[in-house]
């Protein structure tokens, strides 16, 4: 999506393993390292590869020009380069995806705490539903409660939303509630919803594509949300069956020996042109 600005943002509602959802984590994989700009035919050929037929990827990357991540550049051949104002939402999704923070029991938290007048609903609307998307918690309507290394996001969402009037963020130690952890945990985040998440993450990785750059994209597209939906929990808030870690360590086993060869196959794909 955009803001009223144009603005590139994460893009919240695109399902893993749909044609924009494959094609945005394309771009995000690959545009940088093709010094920002591919050809349209690199593209749609990148996307076959994928599995994605000629006519649904030229429509997708259509909307991923509308939602502001694409934008048209005729160089040699007709083409698209990335919007540099996605540049910094790609590198802050770069470092959710590729370097998942597991809290200690020792880290902080931050309180985000707001009061928006109902002139104002939509804004509010957008802010719930962006701090449920980086993961984190309701402890009740207008307190939410997610990782301290997560406030500058936080700020960015209320600066994105002209809402930073209306908050107030608090740096908190250990939330000490009436119950455990483990149920307070329970009660602020979806965990039944999250354990489900990972335990398809990791049931999909039987299904991976043979070849190396279909498997890796494939891989970043079903894992990419995950991080962003779990807060990666301290070990005292989770029960001790949780699946996280072990999600964690299938995507590092199984991306790390795939990294490279999906590289050479863009960069033959791009070269071959």
């Amino acid at each position: 999506m955009a803001d009223a600005i144009g603005k590139p943002l994460d893009d919240i509602d695109a399902r893993p393993g749909s044609t924009a959802s494959l094609l945005r984590t394309l771009v995000g994989l690959y545009l940088r390292r093709l010094g920002g700009w591919i050809s349209t035919a690199d593209l749609v050929t990148l996307a076959g590869d994928l599995g994605i037929a000629q006519a649904p990827a030229r429509t997708g990357i259509t909307r991923l020009k509308q939602k502001g991540l694409l934008q048209s550049e005729r160089r040699a051949a007709p083409g698209y380069r990335l919007n540099p104002d996605a540049v910094p939402m790609l590198e802050r999704g770069d470092r959710r995806i590729f370097a998942m923070h597991e809290m200690s029991d020792a880290d902080d938290w931050c309180l985000v705490s707001f009061s928006i007048p109902e002139t104002a609903r939509s804004v509010r609307h957008q802010l719930r539903r962006r701090l449920q998307w980086i993961g984190a918690g309701l402890v009740s309507s207008a307190l939410w409660i997610c990782p301290g290394h997560l406030r500058g996001e936080v700020e960015q969402i209320l600066d994105d939303l002209d809402a930073r009037r209306w908050a107030t963020l608090f740096r908190a130690d250990a939330p000490s509630p009436p119950g455990s952890l483990v149920e307070a945990a329970a009660n602020w985040w979806d965990l039944d919803a999250l354990r489900a998440e990972h335990l398809t993450f990791q049931r999909s990785l039987a299904t991976l594509p043979a070849e190396p750059f279909a498997a890796y994209v494939h891989l970043i597209d079903r894992w990419r949300v995950l991080p962003y939906t779990d807060p990666g929990l301290p070990p005292a808030m989770l029960p001790e069956d949780w699946p996280g870690r072990r999600s964690v360590e299938e995507f590092t086993a199984r991306s790390r020996p795939l990294t490279g060869p999906a590289l050479a196959h863009v960069r033959s794909v791009v070269a071959a042109t």
